[in-house]
């Protein structure tokens, strides 16, 4: 068969059985940016945008996110988080194209049979989405850049840092 654990040996699609793993502490960072217009930027940044306070807002939602990951994913395991954040870098620089960035970096952990690195890009792409959201009626022609996972500790696989995603968000503390 293969090496893929969510395969039953059928080759039918199956949710890992994890009740024989120990609790593990275990904490997945990831991180993704929106390009947004420097006009868009401004108004996020100076509380100009009608449906509200964007990167509060958007902080929420990717929390939430992170907490509901396995109501999206289907073979995710329903875990009790025990820390969820969501972090914002914003870079005002106009880049070649035109735009401006904010980038999202979402940490998460739990004491548990089974990692966390899903809820952690759940947690960053539905913050980023929720920018979008935010914004799109003013700036239609934003877009995600560098979404993954960065690192992430613990676990019978081990430590683990991304080197092409880590070395694109130089301003992210890992």
């Amino acid at each position: 068969m293969s090496d893929l654990t969510h395969f039953n040996d059928s080759g039918r699609a199956h949710m890992v059985d994890v009740s024989g793993k120990a609790d593990t502490s275990r904490e997945a960072i990831a991180a993704g940016t929106i390009k947004v217009l420097p006009a868009t930027f401004e108004r996020i940044q100076n509380g100009k945008i009608a449906k509200g306070d964007v990167l509060s807002v958007a902080q929420v939602a990717g929390i939430m996110a992170a907490k509901k990951c396995h109501d999206i994913i289907p073979m995710c395991h329903p875990l009790l988080l025990t820390k969820v954040n969501i972090e914002f870098v914003e870079d005002s620089k106009v880049d070649a194209d035109g735009y401006c960035s904010i980038t999202a970096t979402g940490t998460v952990r739990v004491k548990g049979q089974t990692g966390v690195e899903m809820e952690a890009l759940t947690a960053v792409s539905v913050t980023l989405l929720t920018i979008y959201d935010m914004c799109k009626a003013i700036d239609k022609g934003m877009y995600f850049t560098n979404v993954g996972l960065l690192s992430k500790e613990g676990g019978k696989s081990g430590d683990f840092t991304n080197p092409h995603i880590e070395a694109m968000h130089t301003n992210v503390k890992v």
